[in-house]
């Protein structure tokens, strides 16, 4: 794919969203690495949009190079998700893959502080979040049905249908 032609896969329609994006859990002695924007109230796992003519895998390895600076291996796919949920205004759907990955150099690590800085258009901060329920629970991981799942990861891909905040 030719870097002057990057589009990111995203359809804003206000009050409408469509969104396709990869994510990736990295684990280092029962933490999960967890991003958020410097101003948001709620992590997430690392990861960003896929863009036109870029496989899911692709993506998470791009996406780790371009904000961690570190090489990713793909270990496997955990989870395809169709996520529905509310945010800023919009009902947003987006298409998600959840990947278990490695990176091929440490990463820093402190169980309580901000361990890495990127500026990605906003300034996005990374720290290791306690892999279990209730501390994710606690610091607000959105999509919330990782914190569900974080203690019992699937050994082949699942997919899920999530509605967070919207009406049945």
């Amino acid at each position: 794919m030719s870097e002057t032609t990057r589009h990111m896969i995203r359809i804003d329609r206000k009050p409408q969203l469509f969104s396709f994006r990869v994510a990736g859990l990295i684990f280092h002695d029962g933490y999960v690495l967890a991003q958020r924007g410097a101003k948001d109230d709620y992590w997430a796992l690392p990861g960003g949009r896929a863009e036109i003519g870029e496989d899911s895998q692709e993506t998470i390895v791009r996406e780790m190079r371009e904000e961690l600076h570190r090489d990713a291996r793909v270990e496997r796919l955990l989870w395809t998700v169709e996520n529905f949920f509310s945010y800023e205004g919009y009902t947003a759907h987006e298409l998600g893959f959840y990947y278990l990955l490695s990176l091929a150099d440490a990463f820093p690590f402190h169980e309580e502080d901000i361990v890495h800085r990127v500026v990605d258009g906003v300034e996005v901060e990374f720290r290791w979040l306690k892999a279990t329920p209730t501390a994710l629970m606690a610091h607000r991981l959105k999509p919330q049905f990782i914190a569900d799942r974080i203690e019992r990861l699937p050994a082949t891909g699942e997919h899920l249908i999530v509605k967070e905040g919207i009406a049945a």
